[in-house]
């Protein structure tokens, strides 16, 4: 089928410069420290965007964490940065990348990383996780989150990005399986197995899109189940759900809807068999009122303290 258009990249700039012309700014704290959060896996967060700004320092919803595109928040200040770092000092942060580009054969962008090594060091994230995936070539950002072939030489490759970024933020990150709208005849290594294979070789954890699962299943005719049962539980850092778009041509990862019946449904499975897992609610386009967002994030938080509540029973 034809490739569809994820845009994540392009979406994150938008942000950024509508957070750049807000008229209300949250007042910076500057190079202040902040107290370590770590998200509670028994409720689910939020991903922050800029619409939201005003109406999260409002109603201060009751949610776990909540995350951002790292990339939006490079500049070493402004408005974003500003309202990031004041949501900061009462949520936990995940900073989730979407342009490190880990399975480019160009290597890693040094000045990207460097941003996103400033940023790490100022905001003290709880997590951080980047796709697996390419987007630079010839040292140009394509702007898209593009597959890679499931091959000895792509796991080469990933592995030695991900020591790399690793290394350079001293930490563990988390890396996400990605939604992809082609296969490749090069692949020899089922997907799971290879997401498995990269935690493992490189201590780095998982960042497990239940959504992306479904949606390469529905569209290449892949087992979802399969997948998701290939992934270590300990690797698991967070688990990503969202609404895809249907097309004529099958489903787009278009964060810009509920989640599906079928999705959640995958998701109850995935968490009975990990426990609870800090889990994110992504909507990035056709951006609803905060409370839409926030009533998906609590039919999360649901399935996580079920889960919670059957394993002190089983205790």
């Amino acid at each position: 089928m034809e490739a569809g258009r994820q845009g994540h990249l392009r979406e994150a700039r938008r942000q950024a410069e509508g957070a750049c012309g807000a008229e209300e700014v949250a007042p910076a704290l500057g190079a202040a420290r902040f107290p370590l959060r770590a998200p509670d896996p028994r409720q689910a967060g939020i991903g922050l965007r800029t619409p939201h700004f005003a109406a999260l320092a409002g109603s201060r919803p009751a949610v776990s964490f909540l995350e951002v595109h790292s990339e939006n928040y490079f500049a070493d200040g402004g408005p974003a940065l500003a309202w990031l770092e004041r949501f900061r000092a009462d949520y936990a942060v995940s900073l989730h990348g979407v342009a490190l580009s880990l399975g480019s054969v160009d290597g890693l962008d040094p000045v990207h990383l460097d941003r996103l090594a400033r940023l790490v060091s100022r905001i003290e994230p709880a997590l951080v996780s980047e796709h697996l995936c390419w987007s630079r070539l010839g040292g140009r950002n394509l702007g898209e989150l593009l597959p890679l072939p499931y091959s000895e030489e792509s796991l080469g490759v990933v592995c030695a990005r991900v020591d790399e970024a690793q290394e350079r933020l001293g930490r563990r990150i988390l890396v996400e399986n990605v939604s992809a709208y082609v296969r490749f005849r090069e692949s020899t290594i089922p997907e799971g197995e290879f997401v498995a294979q990269v935690a493992r070789r490189t201590g780095c954890g998982v960042l497990l899109d239940v959504n992306n699962a479904y949606v390469n299943a529905e569209n290449h005719g892949t087992d979802a189940r399969a997948f998701l049962a290939a992934i270590e539980p300990a690797s698991v850092g967070e688990i990503h759900l969202a609404g895809p778009e249907r097309t004529g041509d099958g489903l787009v990862d278009s964060h810009g809807a509920r989640v599906l019946p079928d999705v959640w449904a995958l998701y109850e499975e995935t968490i009975a068999r990990l426990g609870p897992v800090p889990t994110l609610v992504e909507w990035d386009t056709n951006i609803p009122p905060l409370e839409v967002l926030v009533a998906e994030a609590d039919k999360a938080t649901a399935v996580l303290r079920r889960a919670g509540d059957r394993a002190r029973g089983a205790a």
